[in-house]
């Protein structure tokens, strides 16, 4: 066994269905007083309602929060947590709602309760990300980690079935790449090959019954456990790749996340054999690569970024950003394989073997 040091990050999380009713005591119990609900515009009526919940403990609602956390929006946000005298933010969303509370608390210390309402994981990682002049600069600080997590299935009821399985192999991406990160563990190897299981486990029935509970608990459970290994290992490639292509590119983080997967795993396969037989395994099929490929076109996702609005011309510039301010990565960052994978991610070929 190979040598490790684990060091848990700090979590409350609250799990179950109507659990979002416990969200004014959660406040309480970290000593706030004023909450800035956060929101995207399209799920400004879901912050208002949380809002009402909170009742003299909300101080307002921000629904500005967008993809990448653009650094104009994020300070848009931090003015209105000043002038609005809050002492904590809820952000209910997906990851661009929760990125827009670690960019208010990376500068000003406030405490994030975070309810998310998508698989996207962003609420349980020290982990955030601020795109500037088209650049998208991640980093990890211990003031982003939001202190409450408040996981209710309910919420996740209503999710669109496209969104949810982006969403959730977004999910898995994070839990891919932690089985072999750098700064990898036991632990956290558990952690990620549940929750790759328990994600692709719950996809075919979210898809046909999108309004399971049972099927929706089960990719939040997953989705607590892949966001748990991101929270506490490093990134590689994949991640690399799509932090490029969203925040250069404009193109939507799930979707990326989904089509650039199986290409990054079939670039480390031979690098990372052990963590290729665990992802595989916990999808039920002999390939790890073919096997998320696989699993998104069965549930109907999109497979190549020309898809989803990246340009044939785009490619060399992408390639160039990626192998700049490289993360650590099984197998080393080849220049002409790098461009190869994007050029399959591109045209949405399926792995090779």
């Amino acid at each position: 066994m190979k040598s490790f040091t684990y060091v848990a990050q700090p979590a409350r999380v609250v799990f179950g269905a109507g659990t979002l009713g416990q969200l004014a005591g959660e406040i309480e119990r970290l000593g706030a007083r004023r909450a800035l609900v956060l929101s995207t515009p399209e799920q400004r009526t879901s912050a208002e309602e949380v809002a009402q919940l909170l009742g003299a403990r909300a101080a307002g609602v921000f629904d500005r929060a967008v993809m990448h956390v653009p650094i104009e929006t994020a300070r848009q946000a931090r003015e209105a947590a000043a002038r609005l005298e809050a002492d904590c933010a809820v952000a209910i969303g997906g990851g661009s709602t929760i990125g827009l509370g670690k960019a208010i608390a990376l500068e000003s210390g406030l405490p994030i309760v975070a309810v998310p309402t998508t698989y996207a994981g962003s609420e349980m990682t020290p982990i955030y990300g601020i795109t500037e002049a088209g650049l998208k600069k991640t980093g990890r600080d211990a003031r982003v980690l939001p202190r409450t997590v408040i996981y209710d299935p309910e919420l996740t009821l209503g999710l669109p079935v496209g969104i949810s399985v982006t969403s959730a192999l977004n999910a898995i991406a994070h839990a891919a790449e932690g089985l072999y990160a750098k700064d990898g563990n036991p632990v956290m190897d558990l952690m990620a090959e549940e929750g790759i299981r328990a994600i692709a486990a719950s996809l075919g029935t979210i898809r046909a019954r999108p309004r399971d509970g049972e099927a929706r608990a089960q990719a939040l459970y997953g989705a607590w456990l892949c966001g748990t290994v991101l929270g506490n290992v490093g990134m590689a490639l994949h991640h690399k790749l799509c932090h490029t292509l969203g925040g250069s590119f404009n193109l939507p983080h799930a979707e990326t996340h989904t089509i650039v997967l199986p290409h990054a795993l079939a670039y480390n396969a031979s690098a990372a054999p052990q963590a290729m037989q665990r992802i595989a395994r916990a999808l039920g099929t002999g390939d790890a690569a073919q096997g998320v490929y696989d699993l998104a076109c069965a549930n109907g996702a999109p497979v190549a970024l020309r898809d989803i609005g990246l340009r044939a011309e785009d490619l060399d510039t992408a390639c160039d950003i990626a192998l700049r301010n490289q993360y650590p990565n099984p197998r080393p960052l080849e220049r002409e394989a790098i461009r190869a994978l994007l050029q399959d991610a591109f045209e949405g070929r399926r792995p090779g073997p």
